[in-house]
């Protein structure tokens, strides 16, 4: 369930990241097409929830640990971005500077509240009322709480064996291209720097 969340969050950092770098020039509509939008942003505006359900879905949220494992995906998106800022500036002090002044900016336009809100909303879309109580029993339990606790680690276990299962399949797979177009073997492999 942690690693679904994780996924979903690190998906959804990224998309409010690409919107919030696209220029406000580009999302501007023309004058003329304001009513149209307006009218068809309130018809496309998700429905009330349940205060009952929204109630339980907040209390698996809490059980789960979801909104902490969204914040720190949201914490490593952040981090992602001054990584690509020190790669772009040469000057380590000015990408330094730069990186801090991101992640200060970042962290003021980033909303847990509206997130919060988001996961509920999604949650209700795909749970029934049934379904979430189902499932605020199962993590209820001695069984659940343990679910809970072990699939962090249990998410970066599996990640850190995948990693190196695909380093070591790239490495064999390069010396198998290799060997069969020796022209390749004075240069320098995928994913290094010549």
């Amino acid at each position: 369930m942690r690693a679904v969340l994780a996924l979903i969050a690190l998906y959804v950092v990224t998309f409010f990241v690409a919107v919030s770098t696209t220029p406000r020039s580009s999302q501007a509509a023309p004058p003329d097409a304001d009513a149209p939008q307006e009218q068809a942003g309130k018809a496309a505006a998700p429905a009330k929830i349940d205060a009952a359900k929204e109630a339980d879905i907040r209390s698996l949220m809490e059980l789960t640990g979801a909104m902490d494992l969204f914040q720190d995906a949201v914490d490593k998106a952040g981090v992602q971005h001054t990584q690509r800022i020190e790669t772009l500036v040469q000057d380590p002090n000015r990408a330094q500077k730069l990186s801090a002044a991101f992640l200060e900016r970042y962290k003021a336009h980033f909303s847990a509240e509206e997130m919060s809100g988001e996961l509920v909303r999604l949650y209700d879309k795909h749970f029934s009322a049934a379904e979430i109580k189902g499932l605020l029993q199962f993590y209820g339990s001695p069984l659940g709480q343990k679910y809970a606790a072990e699939m962090p680690r249990l998410g970066q276990e599996a990640q850190a064996a995948g990693t190196a299962l695909s380093q070591r399949a790239a490495k064999e797979a390069w010396q198998d291209l290799r060997a069969q177009n020796p022209e390749l073997g004075a240069g320098p492999r995928p994913g290094r720097r010549p």
